[in-house]
């Protein structure tokens, strides 16, 4: 498909979701992360290995049983950190989601669309850490001459873009989006403005995020922002909306999901999972990581969300269901609570309202991403997961679902906001198609 497209007469250009993939350690593929989620199975565990030892916090969401082989070639695999190969992982996911295959577009089969009409977002909060760090480490031990080169080429947050965009043949906007755990959602909502405006008709938005890493591990516990005490129970540890959190739990992971306008989705024959409707974004000018404690950003950014699909917070047929971010932070809890009833008013309460990051722990910059893939599942099935270890609700009046899934029935749409340090805020709405 050749040619530039505009916004379709009328009106800026629908956009779908045609793709999912996910790279996570509730499961390498989005039918298992959905079936861990909606069964309430925790993918918490101890980080037992020598490089943790002495940390304050040694429990994580750790990528298990993943295997680069075939993925990349070998020596490009060598030189890329973890988070790039997920990321590669979960993209070749999506499209193939789509209908579209990874490897003849390797073997230059060429793309769906217009090459110059595709764009590549990468989104993570931190990048490849890892590089940094043993780059650092090497130059403390051996000298100048013993840090690899790869670090000026796949060091950089950014560096996925540049691969994915390789890999595929995308001649469009490759880059990174970096808003901290922000950074998926934002990423979608700038994918979502790209095609509805008309500067693109694909966008692949990648997630991407690894930090249990000593370093990030030990700056995060100083900051007392993550759950301590659970080494002997880790899958007990992140407990959002519970009287008895401590904090998050990190983990690490990648999602992608593949846009397109609506428009081209149906000329190539393609099936929309979901219609992503709108979206919001704004800041709190407040505190580097504490949240404002009457949710003033974060309720500014779903009500734009809302505007931006064109609903009215106060109607009953508006949303159906929240994906919370739900950190299990104490202040951030709370303060996400006051930000819905800011905007939904009473009907916030009684809104059916999850916190899957109870179940696959917080992937920061990545976060989003996943559960942006999380509702489209909730969307397709009617299921909305339960949180886990809710055990004594501290805000025992919202309609918090715990226990099970709950079979919700047919929803037509979804708020699925993400908040991160630094006062960044993202909501999306997704809708069913």
């Amino acid at each position: 498909m050749t040619g530039a497209r505009t916004a379709r007469a009328g009106g800026e250009r629908r956009v779908v979701v045609t793709g999912l993939g996910a790279i996570t350690p509730s499961g390498l593929d989005v039918p298992s992360l959905w079936d861990a989620v909606v069964s309430g199975r925790s993918a918490i565990t101890a980080l037992d290995e020598p490089g943790f030892q002495g940390l304050a916090v040694r429990i994580g969401g750790r990528i298990r049983g993943f295997d680069a082989t075939g993925i990349v070639d070998p020596p490009l695999s060598r030189r890329l950190s973890p988070l790039q190969l997920w990321a590669i992982a979960a993209a070749d996911q999506a499209l193939a989601d789509a209908g579209i295959d990874p490897a003849a577009l390797r073997a230059g089969a060429g793309l769906p669309w217009d090459p110059t009409r595709t764009a590549i977002l990468a989104a993570t909060g931190s990048g490849p850490v890892d590089a940094m760090q043993a780059a650092t480490r090497a130059l403390d031990a051996r000298g100048p001459r013993a840090v690899p080169l790869s670090v000026v080429v796949h060091g950089a947050p950014d560096a996925a873009a540049a691969l994915l965009s390789e890999r595929y043949g995308v001649r469009g906007t490759a880059h990174g989006v970096t808003a901290t755990c922000a950074s998926s959602a934002i990423g979608l909502g700038e994918g979502l403005r790209r095609i509805r405006h008309g500067y693109a008709d694909a966008v692949l938005m990648v997630g991407m995020e690894d930090c249990l890493n000593a370093v990030n591990l030990a700056a995060n516990a100083n900051l007392r922002a993550l759950a301590s005490g659970y080494e002997a129970d880790p899958a007990a540890a992140s407990r959002p909306f519970d009287r008895g959190r401590r904090g998050f739990v990190m983990s690490q992971g990648a999602a992608a999901l593949l846009l397109e306008a609506e428009d081209v989705a149906r000329d190539r024959g393609a099936e929309p999972l979901a219609v992503l409707a709108g979206f919001g974004e704004s800041s709190d000018a407040h505190h580097p990581t504490a949240p404002h404690p009457q949710g003033r950003g974060a309720a500014q950014a779903v009500a734009a969300a809302l505007a931006d699909a064109g609903l009215d917070a106060y109607a009953a047929d508006g949303i159906d269901h929240v994906n919370a971010h739900g950190t299990g932070t104490p202040a951030g809890d709370a303060a996400e609570l006051v930000a819905l009833e800011a905007v939904f008013g009473d009907r916030a309460r009684s809104i059916p309202l999850t916190a899957t990051k109870s179940s696959t722990g917080h992937l920061l910059g990545a976060s989003g991403a996943i559960e942006a893939v999380v509702a489209i599942r909730t969307l397709q099935t009617g299921l909305i997961p339960p949180t886990v270890n809710l055990d004594d609700p501290e805000f025992a009046d919202w309609d918090i679902v715990r226990g099970t899934a709950r079979d919700a029935g047919p929803m037509r749409r979804i708020l699925s906001p993400s908040f991160g340090f630094g006062g960044h805020n993202g909501a999306l709405v997704l809708e069913r198609p």
